[in-house]
């Protein structure tokens, strides 16, 4: 008993004059009797499976979708712009008429001769808004033929007596000079007849005062452009009729654009500067001279036959087809696939068939 006395006051000194480590010892003997209390319990009641967090999935924005204009391909800032009334202006392209306005800022255009070797050009516009254009001209019959498809208004000073009667009989947009005289003005530094100018602040009130406030265009099948790394030409002739009338385009390879000139000097919009589209297409069309309220030409617009298309740098012979007067052109390769036209500003050229024709380098 003594020896068990002795033992325990030894034990308290030894406790006495070492409390702080006596105190960590003892809360170590806690902590391991804690745990093995905790171990027990759990082993004779276990705790039901606790699922994992699952993570909140967060919503993904839905991508913007892309609107294109019809005429050029390009990219729109909404779906109502794709819906924008088109509108064809006759342009006059005798030398008093030159520079023009209005053009380098457009969607499409055909140039064709007129009367006489010289080349008249039908302008289309949806998206673009040039606040001068002109000088304004007469239509032609074929013109019709090819603003058809585009459920354009059109607008001209009048025309040839086959034209007239076709864009008069109610199914077609006509914003005739003659009816509409307030739409169009005559620019005092020129001469008439080449002094007939319209703007599109003057021609959107015009169309909208008569309901022509939305197209439904039939157009070219287009693609995303992107310039060859080896073009194969670079420099394109076109023989329209002689050499006051007879083009060429030099092709840029830094902006994929074909610079345009005309009577062997640049051709320019008078208020934009040298004109350049995406896309110069040469169409071989038989033309021929008949009579109306004179004598007048007339192009086959219908049926088929050769073209060469000019873009990215490169340059593809292909066959032109149009179904019928408000069908438009689509183009096939050798095997017959449809070809698209790159994106922007197509320029397209008609020229007859025996005597016209292109040349490339």
């Amino acid at each position: 008993m003594r020896t068990k006395i002795n033992s325990f006051v030894k034990f308290r000194g030894w406790v006495d004059s070492h409390r702080i480590l006596s105190l960590v010892i003892a809360g170590i003997l806690l902590l391991i009797l804690g745990a093995g209390v905790a171990t027990f319990v759990i082993a004779r009641h276990p705790v039901a499976d606790i699922p994992p967090a699952t993570k909140t999935a967060s919503k993904k924005e839905e991508p913007k979708p892309t609107f294109y204009a019809p005429l050029t391909g390009l990219a729109v800032d909404s779906e109502e712009a794709i819906a924008k009334p088109v509108t064809a202006i006759m342009i006059e392209n005798s030398p008093d008429a030159r520079p023009q306005s209005g053009i380098k800022n457009s969607a499409v255009v055909y140039e064709a001769i007129a009367e006489g070797g010289i080349t008249r050009f039908l302008v289309l516009y949806q998206q673009e808004k040039p606040q001068l254009v002109g000088p304004v001209r007469s239509l032609r019959m074929y013109y019709v033929d090819w603003l058809a498809p585009y459920n354009a208004s059109v607008a001209h000073v009048g025309g040839s007596a086959n034209a007239l009667a076709e864009i008069r009989n109610g199914n077609y947009r006509d914003i005739d000079q003659f009816f509409n005289g307030g739409s169009y003005w005559r620019a005092s530094e020129r001469w008439a007849p080449h002094n007939v100018y319209t703007s599109f602040e003057r021609l959107d009130a015009l169309n909208a005062s008569k309901g022509y406030t939305i197209s439904k265009p039939s157009v070219f099948a287009r693609k995303d452009s992107k310039p060859t790394q080896t073009p194969t030409a670079t420099s394109i002739s076109v023989t329209m009729s002689g050499p006051t009338y007879n083009s060429s385009y030099t092709y840029d390879a830094a902006s994929n654009l074909y610079f345009r000139s005309q009577g062997g000097a640049p051709h320019t919009d008078r208020e934009e500067g040298q004109i350049t589209p995406r896309v110069v297409i040469v169409i071989k069309s038989a033309m021929q001279t008949v009579f109306e309220d004179g004598w007048r030409q007339q192009y086959q617009t219908t049926g088929s036959g050769s073209a060469t298309i000019f873009q990215d740098g490169t340059v593809q012979e292909v066959t032109w087809h149009k179904t019928d007067r408000v069908g438009q052109y689509h183009f096939t390769d050798a095997e017959g696939k449809n070809v698209a036209l790159a994106r922007g500003q197509t320029w397209i050229s008609v020229v007859p068939a025996d005597t016209g024709g292109v040349s490339w380098q």
